[in-house]
């Protein structure tokens, strides 16, 4: 039973670093401003979360010490920042 939860943990650790393995200064510096939503999910994947507030859709990737996030009005980039990434 232990092995099963140490595997599972495992998996768990390895799910995480996958979606960070994409924060990287290299994709930042792909982003532009009109870039469409979609392009920016090729370029970094699943967001790990977005929210939607009035005509603006912020979506971040990575976690709160590490990220890139992005703003999109009409599903296009308008700002985009980053914190810690190398």
């Amino acid at each position: 039973m232990h092995r099963i939860h140490h595997l599972l943990a495992c998996a768990l650790l390895a799910a995480s670093l996958a979606a960070c393995s994409k924060v990287t200064v290299e994709n930042y510096n792909r982003l532009e401003p009109g870039m469409p939503y979609a392009t920016v999910q090729q370029i970094l994947g699943k967001p790990t979360r977005c929210s939607d507030v009035l005509t603006v859709r912020s979506c971040t990737w990575g976690d709160d010490r590490r990220n890139i996030t992005v703003n999109f009005v009409a599903d296009q980039v308008v700002l985009f920042t980053s914190e810690n990434i190398r």
